[in-house]
């Protein structure tokens, strides 16, 4: 299996703004989203930069998608 990319935050955003994801509120620099069929919400950090590879996957699996629907949705 391929890692995932490095993604600016926006980028990251929009692909979970694709799957579904609402943004629910924005607490400093961290951006929470919504799904409205899962109770746990996603929190992307807004922080300069890039978002590594790590924490991308973190974040693909509390959304609950796989790699490949993520990628789709970029």
């Amino acid at each position: 299996m391929s890692r995932f990319p490095v993604l600016r935050p926006r980028e990251i955003a929009r692909a979970l703004e694709r799957a579904g994801f609402v943004l629910d509120r924005i607490k400093g620099s961290h951006h929470i989203y919504k799904h409205p069929n899962q109770p746990r919400a996603i929190v992307i950090p807004f922080h300069p930069g890039t978002i590594k590879p790590s924490l991308l996957a973190k974040i693909v699996k509390e959304a609950g998608l796989t790699r490949e629907e993520f990628l789709r949705h970029l």
